[in-house]
């Protein structure tokens, strides 16, 4: 399997999503946006694309983020989908893919920042993918946004601080605004770059204060993600076998 990351920030990075990939032996390559990397050409090659996380949303301009493309983003995505590869989005990412596919970003009710708990909806509760999760899970959060909902969509866990953290496009397109995906690593580059973002944890419900960030362990959720990535894998080869029939 050939896994290409999109990375919009040095410090939003693939995290655990990358050890999941090694423990595999999957092929990995990625388009650094922050350098100005173009998105690959071959989309024949990528079996899977995971679009990661950043500052930006799919409104940002390129007066505000210079190296940063919404529409080619977006584009490239679209392009995926239509090819039948699997593809996931986490936060940004998650918004790009509601966007290519004709639905638009909102804003989220609260800004979430921190370990909070998800609740799997009656369709997150039958959904084979998540089989192996709780009805509810502590997981990573750290967003402002949410992604836009299509016709054909479906909301399989929700927050009470966003009514969109984990969505179904398709059988092969997942968009995630939580972020089961951090690691004690990447929160600690999180936090170094975001002093800012902690000066009014009073007036929220939603933001922990940096300690109460490092405080939570994510393996648990690192686990979840992981059996769910496997379950994707099999219905994308699944899938590719169908195609050959």
């Amino acid at each position: 399997m050939q896994i290409h990351f999109i990375i919009h920030e040095a410090y939003e990075g693939s995290g655990a999503f990358l050890s999941w990939a090694n423990e595999h032996g999957y092929a990995v390559t990625c388009t650094r946006v922050y350098l100005q990397e173009n998105l690959p050409e071959d989309i024949q090659a990528i079996d899977l694309l995971i679009v990661l996380g950043g500052p930006q949303c799919p409104a940002t301009t390129q007066e505000e983020c210079h190296y940063f493309s919404a529409e080619k983003e977006i584009s490239f995505i679209r392009r995926c989908v239509e090819v039948d590869k699997a593809v996931m989005g986490v936060c940004l990412g998650a918004q790009l893919i509601g966007e290519a596919l004709g639905a638009k970003f909102e804003q989220s009710p609260h800004k979430e920042i921190g370990y909070f708990p998800i609740e799997l909806t009656e369709s997150g509760r039958k959904h084979p993918n998540f089989s192996h999760f709780n009805a509810i899970e502590t997981v990573g959060h750290w967003h402002n946004d949410m992604p836009g909902l299509t016709p054909t969509s479906y909301v399989l866990a929700t927050s009470a601080g966003c009514p969109r953290q984990i969505i179904e496009y398709s059988p092969l397109v997942y968009g995630f605004q939580c972020h089961l995906e951090f690691t004690a690593e990447s929160i600690t580059e999180l936090i170094a770059v975001s002093a800012d973002e902690f000066e009014t944890t009073d007036h929220h419900n939603y933001i922990q204060n940096p300690e109460g960030l490092m405080a939570n362990s994510s393996l648990s959720m690192n686990a979840l993600l992981f059996e769910f990535m496997d379950k994707l894998m099999v219905s994308y080869a699944k899938n590719s076998v169908d195609r050959m029939v």
